[in-house]
């Protein structure tokens, strides 16, 4: 209801910016019922528990008003002659949007008439259509809005591997993270530390065909302990306790990434800036540990405790 309100209001004011600029096409002024549009949605918002059969109704009505401002619109359009070499940015303002205004309303309806409440690629925002919602399932939080990304941190310097808006599966992430690794190094790690979505099978048949030791416990029954076998089980736990608290430090870089460094409020409105505001925050976070690293070498070097530096 609320994106359709707000698109309705955007086509709102598309109609009154080609009324004021194009006055010769038009005999009146498009009706648009704004006013009695404007009740209906604040007649629904004070509804603290609306049935369904309400909710129907109101975005029923919704989805009319849009309609029938947007069929005003096309029409106006279509009458008017090289729109596109018109060099005014309010119009072409509009008219981006508009674009993202009918995908709304297509998209709307479709769920309204299938009774359906998803549709593919559904657009969440109208200022910022790239965004989708990621279904995470966490206590207070089931959605979230925003990119996702799938990070590596290799001797405590962080790497974006993958950043998308759309929600995908991180355990497919893992053999193109390592292929990564070896182009930036030139060789494969020794270990992957990952958490368990990135344990199957196939994942870890890479990682033992390449002869790299992966987090977390063996497939299958557990071997049966006796005295000859005894220490190597032992062995084997300790280095996937190891293994785990190792693991530990890529959470660590998203905690300190949104809280030191912004990636925890991104208030870019394009696509490309909010990307590069993720991508300033790891970058932030890599020199953070290149200042860490010269300064516990002039302590080692000069001898000097901690809290006296000056």
């Amino acid at each position: 209801m609320s994106i359709l309100n707000e698109a309705r209001m955007n086509t709102e004011k598309f109609i009154d910016f080609l009324y004021t600029s194009f006055r010769e096409l038009f005999d009146k002024k498009p009706r648009d019922y704004r006013e009695i549009a404007h009740t209906d949605f604040i007649a629904y918002t004070k509804k603290r528990k609306p049935r369904s059969n309400i909710r129907r109704k109101a975005k029923r009505k919704q989805l009319n008003y849009l309609r029938r401002n947007i069929k005003h619109i096309d029409n106006t359009l279509s009458n008017i002659e090289d729109i596109d070499a018109i060099d005014n940015w309010e119009l072409i303002s509009l008219r981006s949007r508009y674009v993202i205004i009918k995908k709304v309303y297509d998209q709307q309806f479709e769920m309204f008439i299938n009774k359906t409440r998803s549709v593919a690629d559904r657009i969440v925002s109208i200022s910022q259509p790239h965004v989708r919602p990621i279904v995470r399932g966490k206590a207070g939080k089931a959605v979230e809005f925003g990119a996702k990304i799938s990070l590596s941190v290799v001797e405590g310097f962080s790497y974006i591997d993958h950043l998308s808006w759309d929600s995908f599966n991180e355990s497919k992430d893992l053999i193109p993270q390592i292929e990564k690794y070896k182009e930036r190094f030139g060789y494969l790690p020794e270990s992957v530390h990952a958490d368990k979505i990135y344990q199957t099978r196939a994942n870890r048949k890479f990682c033992k065909d390449n002869d790299i030791r992966m987090t977390g416990k063996p497939l299958g029954r557990p071997r049966k302990e006796t005295d000859k076998n005894k220490e190597e089980l032992e062995a084997e736990r300790k280095q996937r306790y190891q293994d785990d608290v190792d693991r530990i430090a890529v959470e660590g870089r998203f905690g300190v990434a949104k809280r030191k460094y912004g990636m925890g409020l991104i208030k870019s409105k394009l696509k490309e800036t909010s990307e590069t505001d993720i991508f300033m925050s790891v970058f932030m976070l890599n020199l953070d540990k290149i200042c860490t690293i010269e300064i516990a070498g002039i302590k080692n070097k000069y001898k000097i405790k901690k809290g006296y530096a000056a």
